[in-house]
């Protein structure tokens, strides 16, 4: 078991990245039922909770079924970070966690997220607060660094693990790369391998196969590993890598059954969790990437994001079915429109 201060998790969890627009209930749900063991709020902010803004709180909304769960805050004010995490206290997640890795200009330009990389004692403050405002165990998600020249992630680790994190997820990337090139897991595995450092070190970049999966955890030796943009519009990840390690063998691949099942539960989700409107409205982004690799579907995807009532989109989703059966697409990873390339799915 990892133990997440008295939180136990299974063995080598895989965790599902918070991802901003992206992992909000009906997406968690997906993914929680095909294997994801911890989950997370999207990211929210600090000054956005104090204020009683609507969205914020929003994002406060999760369901026991999630559990063990963590709600995402991000800020560049001791105070304030402090005040939002007693805010947190009060709907009883399992765990609050600390964005210090979102590299877009909106969060950076407020001096939070991947912009505290550039001053590690802030850093320790704005934790040190957070650990006391709470009741629950906090634990961070940041980068390698700001850029090349800066990458501090081995003192960054040593310093918050002192202030009371309970664990730390890196990114193997740093701020200047935003989601660019390879994610350089070596520094992870420094981290890891430091012997003042006892918390949870878990990974994270790039993992999109079980073949990676399994690479990554022999050569690097973290304790658990972190899947983001990889499970948009394919939640079996989860399940397909904890069989891959278990075993060394692949699970069959998710047929059109499965998919339509899928699109339908997180559709049915949105609705009842946004209403009607805004729920099939959300849900239109994800059609493509469920759908990735299925010949000429751009008709049916056309039609999907086209229908205004879920009786509609049931209606095609019968055709798709129909049309598809017994075809199997070799797995693809999802793919990102620039603006979500933008947001904070790190």
């Amino acid at each position: 078991m990892v133990n997440i201060g008295k939180i136990q998790i299974s063995a080598f969890p895989l965790l599902l990245a918070p991802m901003e627009d992206v992992s909000d209930p009906p997406f968690r749900y997906v993914c929680k039922q095909n294997g994801a063991d911890l989950m997370y709020s999207e990211f929210i902010s600090s000054e956005g909770l104090i204020r009683d803004a609507i969205k914020s709180r929003q994002k406060l909304d999760f369901f026991e079924y999630e559990r063990p769960f963590g709600i995402q805050i991000f800020g560049g004010d001791e105070e304030a970070m402090a005040m939002s995490a007693r805010i947190v206290d009060t709907v009883q997640p399992d765990l609050v966690d600390i964005n210090f890795g979102c590299p877009v200009k909106k969060v950076v330009c407020k001096g939070a997220g991947a912009a505290v990389l550039k001053d590690v004692a802030a850093m320790t403050r704005l934790t040190a607060a957070v650990v006391k405002g709470t009741s629950l165990p906090v634990t961070v998600k940041t980068r390698l660094g700001w850029d090349d020249q800066s990458k501090n992630i081995e003192e960054v680790a040593e310093r918050l693990q002192d202030v009371g994190i309970k664990a730390l997820t890196i990114h193997g990337r740093t701020r200047a790369q935003l989601y660019k090139g390879e994610a350089d897991w070596t520094l992870i595995a420094k981290v890891k391998g430091n012997p003042r450092i006892q918390i949870p070190i878990f990974g994270n970049g790039d993992i999109d196969s079980p073949e990676k999966a399994k690479l990554y955890r022999d050569r690097y030796g973290v304790d658990g590993l972190m899947v983001g943009r990889a499970a948009i519009g394919y939640p079996w990840i989860f399940n397909e890598i904890k069989h891959f390690l278990a075993t060394g063998e692949h699970l069959p691949p998710p047929g059109i059954e499965q998919r339509i099942g899928a699109i339908r539960d997180h559709l049915m989700r949105s609705v009842e969790w946004k209403g009607a409107i805004v729920g099939i409205l959300e849900m239109r982004r994800h059609y493509t990437n469920y759908l990735k690799g299925f010949p000429y579907i751009k008709e049916f995807r056309n039609q999907l994001v086209q229908m205004k009532t879920v009786e509609e989109i049931g209606e095609v989703l019968k055709q798709v079915q129909h049309r598809y059966a017994g075809f199997v697409p070799e797995r693809a990873v999802a793919t990102f429109s620039q603006g979500q390339l933008e947001d904070c799915a790190y």
